[in-house]
């Protein structure tokens, strides 16, 4: 079951998408409690604690091949670890959490720029309609039901700084495709190590401004969270889901985040569930159906028959 598990591509997208957008509902509630930056650098450094020795025989093997492709191993690091999460929780603390996961669906689309400006991929005619039509499902979202609350809709400094972590996002994304030729957790691991290492400066600076962890158990207990699910288990299940499908697909899952955020709301914030956001839900899992199709492979015209 395991096994099948791990060769379904989007029961691994799913689960990731689950995972991320329960960090994001609660990163929103650690405002004012966790500094952001701190979030970042403990959030990696307790995934890689916890991944370490799970992963060790595979890095002992792998880890010659990585030292190989350093400075992609630093590319990545750099933009799916340290950068992205990092500037997320910034924007966290002056945005609202449904705003960012809002956000997340614009996602997709940058990665089919970004593929197409590192290596020329254009998306498939089901792949462009399926964005589209979960783009107009998080529209009819953001915007309540009404076209007028849409046109009227803003940005804050917290949605800017959300949104360039996004793109440096859809850029790991793209760029996975030239990851060193290893184990996912090998990979995976090694780049949280270095993640974790890049921020810790910015962490000792934000440290000595003042910035100090609050709210006691609670907070710490977040913290744990942050550092199994949405980074540990969340970014292997995404990372495998790229390799089996490709950045494309795959970041079309991420629609996925504003779906699971609204249910979070729910459950947990008793926000009221109203018709709006069941019509963009339905039509957000529409194009990720869409955009998950195939294409059959063209078929050549028969020869003529032959005349004598």
């Amino acid at each position: 079951m395991l096994r099948k598990f791990w060769y379904s591509p989007w029961a691994l997208l799913v689960a990731a998408n689950l995972f991320w957008a329960g960090n994001i509902v609660l990163a929103r509630g650690l405002t004012g409690h966790v500094p952001p930056i701190a979030l970042a650098y403990w959030r990696w450094t307790g995934a890689f604690v916890v991944a370490v020795g799970f992963a060790w025989p595979r890095l002992r093997t792998d880890f010659p091949v990585m030292m190989r492709h350093w400075k992609t191993m630093l590319v990545l690091s750099a933009t799916g670890i340290a950068s992205y999460n990092t500037m997320s929780y910034i924007g966290l603390n002056t945005t609202t959490a449904l705003n960012v996961l809002l956000l997340q669906s614009v996602t997709p689309v940058i990665i089919i720029v970004w593929a197409y400006v590192l290596f020329r991929e254009r998306p498939g005619p089901w792949q462009a309609c399926g964005v589209l039509v979960s783009l107009a499902g998080v529209a009819a979202i953001a915007a309540r039901g009404s076209l007028e609350a849409l046109v009227n809709l803003r940005l804050n400094p917290g949605d800017v700084w959300v949104l360039v972590a996004l793109a440096i996002y859809a850029f790991y994304c793209v760029a996975l495709r030239k990851r060193p030729a290893v184990h996912p957790l090998s990979f995976l691991v090694a780049a949280m190590g270095i993640g974790s290492l890049m921020m810790l400066p910015f962490m000792i600076w934000e440290f000595t401004t003042g910035a100090r962890i609050n709210g006691g158990a609670a907070s710490y207990l977040a913290i744990a969270y942050t550092a199994i699910l949405p980074s540990f288990i969340a970014y292997l299940f995404f990372n495998r889901g790229v390799e089996l499908i490709g950045a494309g697909p795959a970041g079309q899952s991420l629609h996925l985040m504003p779906l699971f955020g609204s249910i979070l709301a729910v459950l947990f914030l008793h926000e009221s569930f109203q018709m709006y956001h069941a019509a963009g839900i339905a039509m957000i899992a529409a194009g990720i159906v869409l955009a998950s199709i195939q294409p059959g492979p063209r078929r050549l015209p028969s020869p003529e028959p032959k005349t004598t």
